[in-house]
């Protein structure tokens, strides 16, 4: 089979759609654990291309693409992101939470939120460091889960005036993405892990649909609602399935080459090593079609395909994704990243 290329405006278009289904998706709150709107945003679109798509019982979804063989690849990325739940109500009216994925508390004080009650409620705040103000304290707190609290935007100051707005511990707190699209074509956001990746798969469907591309192996999506937390698509794997690919984000930092420019293809993380025969082939796709690529080790990343790997499946596993800078806290990518990681997700789900 011989590999198409996409020309320049079918690749700009491509481009579009998926910086349009990312900024889509940041905006819907989808903390780990609370991410219906999220999965109900992809399966009405997966649903408007005509694909096979199915809700798991873990509330992720698994789409079937058929191909010529039923030999399957996977590809899996995540909707579920950083936040909170409410573990403390004080008695002064503040909120104090537990963090829902890995993050320090340094990287989300100022951040809007909004709390999510039971009866379907949403209330808005701000997380501050409860000793903020330098004209009353002298010494600045280290910021953590305890010192760090949630202000509520309403007229409140007791335990009891919070509860009588029907708050209560175990309600999730989602963070304001703060989404931008700058003209130099970079987009800041929070939650860019990994919904970046996730609206890639969609652009990436559509244009494999409108190109009529017969895969040589059929392809499977699936879009894992708790990786955050270690889990991840560690279920709903086709028993055809022979690769799976996480798109997850590139991450960026000293001693790394990955940049906000390029597609990452991950070596190592703290699972282990990915795959090496597989790793080769989307490197060789990388260079053969002169995409702009990195390969870096991850010392502290796992991924869904870390997931799959420790529950047990025989599969060969990569890990690549657009480089996204300072990841888990306000995070930024460029339209380059994800036009690279976009060319070698086509490139490879075309290769024998």
């Amino acid at each position: 089979m011989r590999e198409t290329e996409w020309n320049e405006t079918q690749l700009e278009e491509a481009l579009e759609s998926a910086v349009n289904h990312i900024i889509r998706l940041v905006s819907i709150p989808s903390p780990t654990g609370f991410t219906d709107q999220a999965i109900h945003y992809c399966a009405e679109r997966f649903g408007m291309l005509g694909v096979s798509y199915k809700r798991t019982y873990k509330g992720g979804l698994q789409i079937l693409i058929p191909g010529k063989s039923q030999k399957t690849r996977v590809l899996a990325a995540h909707v579920d992101t950083l936040g909170g739940m409410v573990r403390e109500i004080t008695d002064q009216g503040y909120l104090r939470l537990s963090a829902l994925g890995g993050y320090a508390f340094q990287t989300v004080e100022g951040v809007y939120c909004k709390i999510h009650t039971l009866d379907g409620a949403v209330y808005t705040g701000t997380l501050v460091a409860r000793h903020a103000s330098t004209h009353v304290y002298k010494e600045v707190e280290e910021r953590t889960p305890d010192t760090v609290v949630l202000r509520l935007d309403e007229k409140v100051q007791s335990k009891v005036d919070v509860e009588a707005l029907g708050i209560a511990v175990g309600d999730f707190v989602s963070y304001d993405p703060r989404v931008v699209v700058t003209t130099s074509g970079y987009l800041k956001s929070r939650h860019l892990d990994d919904k970046a990746s996730v609206g890639i798969l969609l652009s990436l469907v559509e244009r494999t649909l409108a190109n009529s591309i017969e895969l040589p192996y059929s392809l499977c999506l699936l879009i894992s609602t708790d990786e955050e937390i270690g889990y991840g698509g560690n279920s709903n794997i086709p028993e055809e399935a022979f690769e799976y690919v996480a798109v997850d984000m590139g991450a960026i930092g000293e001693g790394l080459t990955t940049t906000e420019h390029v597609v990452s293809i991950c070596a190592k993380d703290s699972s282990g090593p990915y795959d090496y025969q597989l790793r080769k082939k989307l490197t060789h796709l990388a260079k053969t079609h002169q995409i702009p690529h990195a390969v870096d080790l991850y010392p502290y990343y796992s991924s869904d395909a870390s997931a799959a790997r420790r529950a047990g499946y025989d599969l060969a596993t990569g890990l690549i994704g657009p480089g996204i800078d300072s990841s888990h806290a306000y995070e930024r990518t460029h339209r380059d990243a994800i036009s690279a990681t976009l060319r070698l997700l086509w490139q490879y789900i075309q290769s024998v």
